[in-house]
């Protein structure tokens, strides 16, 4: 979502969208500070209400919070204007990492012997945070907590027991997070900076010609004839 297509929009809904006609004037560092901690205590509380108090969610053993959504809170209300926390890095990577966790850990579980997949859990851990970031670097959403995300399966027998479920909590926790985001990090400052890729920079005006030197005594000329033209006043 380009900012051309943005500024067709209603102010007040382009407002929340990151939209500014005008650069935002950068705040102090610690209404900056103030802002990063109100957002990120209510983004994170807003995901763990909707898991720890949904009868929904709890019938289904689903965590209170996917450990890794405290590291994007960092990004996503902290470093805001950082191009690992816009919208596009913090839902794409999370979910391109835990769909590349799960699949590693499943070929894993394949093993005839439980034993030998449970010796060897660190190697699926590893080469699933190893994959996801390749994976992110191919499709431009690196988003670095996403590396935790895709190694979760491998490593919490909580994640792993919720098996592809693990995808759409995923999901849930990613948009939920990006929608507190546009609520309160619109209010003074911008979230995000682009939704899809950066816009490209405005191109900068260029600075007049300086005069060469036939300019220069082209005016030296002008002056010297229109001091001849000067009538002579007797004293």
């Amino acid at each position: 979502m380009s900012d051309s297509r943005l500024s067709r929009l209603p102010r007040w809904i382009n407002h929340w969208l990151g939209y500014r006609r005008e650069t935002p004037t950068p705040l102090p560092w610690w209404q900056i500070a103030a802002w990063s901690f109100i957002t990120a205590f209510c983004g994170l509380s807003v995901v763990q209400g909707i898991f720890n108090y949904s009868d929904y969610f709890k019938d289904r053993h689903v965590p209170g919070i996917v450990a890794s959504y405290g590291a994007s809170a960092v990004l996503v209300f902290g470093a805001i204007e950082s191009p690992l926390a816009q919208p596009r890095a913090l839902i794409f990577g999370h979910f391109f990492s835990a769909l590349t966790g799960l699949c590693v850990t499943k070929l894993f579980s394949l093993m005839p012997d439980q034993a030998r997949f449970e010796s060897l859990r660190w190697l699926a851990a590893s080469l699933s945070s190893a994959i996801a970031i390749v994976v992110m670097q191919l499709t431009g959403t690196t988003h670095p907590p996403a590396g935790a995300t895709a190694l979760l399966p491998a490593t919490d027998e909580e994640i792993w027991k919720l098996s592809w479920y693990y995808l759409p909590v995923v999901l849930l926790s990613s948009t939920m997070l990006m929608c507190v985001a546009l609520l309160l990090n619109n209010l003074q400052r911008r979230y995000p900076v682009f939704w899809i890729a950066p816009s490209p920079p405005k191109p900068a005006s260029a600075p007049a010609p300086a005069p060469g030197p036939v300019a220069a005594s082209a005016d030296a000329s002008e002056a010297s004839s229109s001091e001849d033209k000067l009538p002579n006043v007797p004293v």
